[in-house]
């Protein structure tokens, strides 16, 4: 997999080529369900949307920057479309529940989508209303904010659970069930 350089400001959309950023609870949860998806590139680990000028594990953790914990998501929008990768974030994770997402408690684990494009933030704002009410019994509290920019995870970060997965307690109790959900609710859009 190719990694990003450590800081991404600007990114250009193509025919062929998206890139929305979500944040749903720990990004390794939100990283090993859209590497699974057919038209999807790329998914990063990575930090957004805080106030400080660069971004680290140890820093977001201390709860002082406001960055998230997120995944810049690539993808190819004549295989994959915006809506899709949205109907699939909002139902792999808890929208409702704010800065915390399960026993992951804290603002780096609040959800959001920083949208590339109006449509994106369009279709943001109509899955949340439509489609999250149905799934959990409640509004989404997610954050849909435009784009500013990305600092990728430390390296360890990336591909966590592909590398750890059923080594890890917190991979075989949290992501494992989120990942199975995913594969039997979207068997259609998996590689």
């Amino acid at each position: 997999m190719a990694h990003f350089a450590e800081v991404i400001s600007t990114v250009e959309n193509t025919p062929t080529h998206e890139t929305i950023v979500l944040g749903g609870g720990c990004f390794w949860c939100v990283e090993a369900v859209f590497v699974e998806l057919k038209g999807v590139h790329r998914a990063v680990s990575g930090y957004s949307g805080g106030s400080e000028a660069t971004a680290n594990y140890e820093a977001v953790c201390s709860k002082q920057t406001d960055h998230i914990e997120v995944v810049l998501v690539e993808f190819d929008p004549s295989v994959i479309t915006a809506r899709q990768i949205l109907e699939v974030f909002f139902t792999t994770h808890d929208p409702t529940t704010p800065n915390r997402q399960g026993n992951d408690v804290g603002p780096q684990y609040r959800s959001a989508v920083f949208y590339t494009t109006t449509e994106q933030q369009e279709l943001a704002k109509e899955v949340m209303a439509t489609v999250v009410p149905d799934l959990y019994g409640a509004p989404a509290v997610t954050e849909v904010r435009p784009y500013e920019t990305f600092y990728a995870a430390e390296a360890y970060h990336q591909d966590y659970y592909s590398k750890v997965g059923s080594r890890n307690s917190y991979c075989s109790f949290v992501i494992t069930p989120k990942v199975s959900k995913f594969r039997k609710q979207f068997a259609e859009l998996r590689k």
